[in-house]
């Protein structure tokens, strides 16, 4: 009689173990808040330009930049993302040709708050919105002006973001992302800090990349 039970409810643990595997997998899975991601991004300027700046024809040379973000998971759906990467060199050009007259560099990171969707599998859209804020260094790098005029040291400005992850399991994924953000500076004079105008760059930024959940 007693190994009859005994052998009953072994059964009965065998039959909850898959159950309980399950429950253990996803609370392993929900108590993962992080995530990481490593981006191509095309640096796409939109070079608004006023007074003698507008004259000149500066603007910021597009290019691909490298891109690395860490995510923090509050909840399934609301997220925080730091976007990063290292100081970019830009070139800067004028006139008709768009000759190259010299270059600055920008390092522009990113913080922004995100709403993920979950009802799609391993298909995963968010939407963000936060703030981008992009030091400019080598300010006074325009050999083929003389170097005689500067932009300003920082800019600050509003970002937006929509984008998805396609989860292949529940570490590995692969990500598309589109950011805009508001992103300007002022021309200068060396000598006598005389404002020669804004060129307001304002890019957008196209991705592609991985993505690693912990």
């Amino acid at each position: 009689m007693r190994i009859k039970s005994l052998v009953a409810a072994m059964a009965a643990v065998a039959s909850l173990a898959p159950i309980a595997a399950q429950a253990q997998t996803q609370a392993v899975e929900d108590d993962n808040p992080w995530m990481v991601r490593v981006r191509a991004v095309d640096l796409l300027f939109q070079n608004g330009q006023t007074n003698t700046v507008s004259t000149l024809n500066v603007k910021a040379q597009n290019q691909w930049i490298p891109e690395f973000d860490v995510s923090y998971f509050f909840t399934k759906n609301i997220a925080a993302e730091l976007v990063l990467t290292w100081p970019q060199q830009v070139n800067i050009t004028a006139g008709s040709g768009n000759t190259n007259v010299g270059k600055i560099s920008a390092l522009p990171p990113s913080l922004l708050v995100q709403y993920h969707f979950t009802d799609f599998g391993a298909f995963k859209p968010y939407v963000g919105v936060g703030v981008n804020y992009t030091i400019f260094g080598n300010r006074q790098n325009f050999p083929a002006l003389g170097n005689s005029v500067q932009v300003d040291q920082s800019s600050v400005g509003v970002v937006g973001q929509v984008g998805a992850d396609y989860m292949f399991d529940k570490h590995w994924g692969a990500n598309i992302d589109v950011k805009y953000a508001t992103m300007s500076t002022n021309v200068n004079t060396v000598q006598g800090n005389t404002n020669l105008g804004k060129l307001t760059l304002n890019p957008w930024m196209p991705a592609v990349g991985v993505t690693y959940k912990f």
